[in-house]
């Protein structure tokens, strides 16, 4: 997401769930869209589907005013993406699938990152994968297709945000999300 705000031409506005759950969505109300898979939370579920609406909302008015739009966030809900991807027709969406497997995920969970101090789950030695990880790294690559996938495991920022460039420079046109919008 930096690399791409600071290298791109024009602006590019984040508008991620990091963002949206951390300074949007009232902290009674948090995860939000950053809910997992599981139940965990069946008093916000109601919720998720029209703070993900809200969300690519934004993402659209954004796009409509002619500003460039980078957004982080995770989808395991086939009916809500849908339902996002509608929001979006006739935009410009590249649909990118950021992969990693899932030891790398815990390793760098494990090492908190200074800032994104109880953000995520973390590893303990009597659960060393904990079960909203699992179901997550199951779940959020359900919804593909992806015009283009990348694995952080393998390219550093610069080298995603790169392969996007690439791909947002020399096409195919992007369609994975128009594909979605119509399921």
């Amino acid at each position: 997401m930096a690399v791409i705000q600071e290298t791109f031409d024009g602006p590019w506005m984040n508008l991620g769930v990091d963002v949206f759950v951390g300074h949007v969505t009232p902290e009674r109300y948090r995860p939000g869209i950053g809910l997992r898979p599981g139940r965990d939370r069946p008093d916000l579920e109601p919720l998720v589907p029209g703070l993900y609406a809200a969300l690519y909302g934004s993402i659209a008015a954004h796009s409509r005013e002619g500003l460039n739009v980078v957004v982080d966030v995770g989808h395991h809900d086939r009916q809500i993406v849908a339902e996002c991807a509608r929001l979006l027709e006739g935009l410009p969406v590249l649909f990118v699938g950021v992969r990693c497997p899932i030891e790398v995920i815990m390793r760098r969970r494990n090492a908190e990152q200074p800032g994104r101090e109880g953000y995520y789950a973390l590893g303990t030695p009597d659960d060393p994968l904990p079960l909203p990880v699992q179901r997550w790294q199951t779940e959020v690559h359900s919804v593909g297709p992806y015009d283009l996938e990348v694995d952080t495991s393998i390219l550093d920022p610069a080298g995603c945000a790169g392969a996007i460039r690439r791909r947002l420079l020399d096409g195919p046109p992007p369609t994975a999300f128009e594909r979605l919008a119509k399921r």
